[in-house]
């Protein structure tokens, strides 16, 4: 029987959620509980790659188990297990063929700046000092709606077989002293939405304008965009998946 976990991190202590030979991950914190719990070796398939440092307030993930047991008990149990910085909302079966990553139909990121210096949010937000001009920055934005190839976001030597995103949203809003960016697509690529967001700081910065984006998303080249931001201002905010997949 295949179950869906849904869940949320604080990334900060973890090397990503995918599992790594030498750094402790979400991913193997979440299959040392879980097959403890159940008695038997438990493998976690998760909905995404966040990377080292990023956050997730809503992540999916499916499991395979004979074990019988009570979801909502397993998930009481599960945080009773997790550390502070793990959380586990549900537990539910699905259909045996749905799988956590392809079948997600969509993801959205959230990427938070903060415009003035904050003592209780430095760890959850990127402070920006110097005053960004946001109308560009939105401009900057819709650009991306005109492509769907975006290599020169994508980290180095990844083994993906396509470089293409279809992105359905990608906007900036003020909220109260911080800057945010939402972008949602069907996938993306490894360091996209960080290389995205630093590139469009350069934007606001002046460093760059807001046609050079044309030029740097044609070029298909890393090194053409920009740098790519801290991982702890970045958050997987939502997954979509066809609906009815519960059983």
């Amino acid at each position: 029987m295949r179950y869906f976990l849904e869940l949320s991190y604080n990334g900060k202590a973890y090397h990503g959620w995918q599992n790594q030979p030498n750094a402790i991950s979400v991913q193997e914190v979440i299959e040392k509980s879980l097959s403890t719990l159940l008695g038997e070796p438990i493998d976690v398939v998760g909905a995404g790659r966040t990377d080292a440092g990023v956050h997730a307030k809503q992540m999916f993930a499916h499991f395979d188990t004979e074990v019988d047991f009570d979801a909502d008990n397993l998930a009481y149990k599960l945080n009773s297990f997790l550390p502070v910085d793990i959380a586990i909302h549900s537990v539910f079966k699905v259909k045996p063929e749905l799988h956590a990553r392809f079948d997600a139909s969509s993801r959205t990121y959230l990427y938070r700046i903060t415009l003035q210096k904050n003592v209780f949010e430095f760890d959850n937000t990127y402070y920006v000092k110097q005053p960004l001009d946001i109308g560009k920055m939105s401009a900057a934005a819709k650009i991306l709606f005109e492509y769907n190839d975006f290599q020169c976001f994508s980290k180095s030597n990844t083994d993906v077989k396509t470089y293409y995103c279809d992105i359905m949203k990608a906007e900036w809003f003020l909220k109260d002293d911080e800057l945010h960016f939402v972008i949602k697509a069907n996938r993306f690529l490894r360091n996209m939405v960080r290389a995205i967001v630093g590139t469009m700081v350069e934007i606001g910065l002046g460093k760059l304008s807001v046609d050079d984006l044309h030029t740097i998303i044609q070029s298909k080249n890393r090194s053409e965009a920009g740098f790519s931001v801290p991982a702890h201002g970045l958050y997987l905010t939502e997954i979509e998946y066809p609906k009815d997949i519960k059983i």
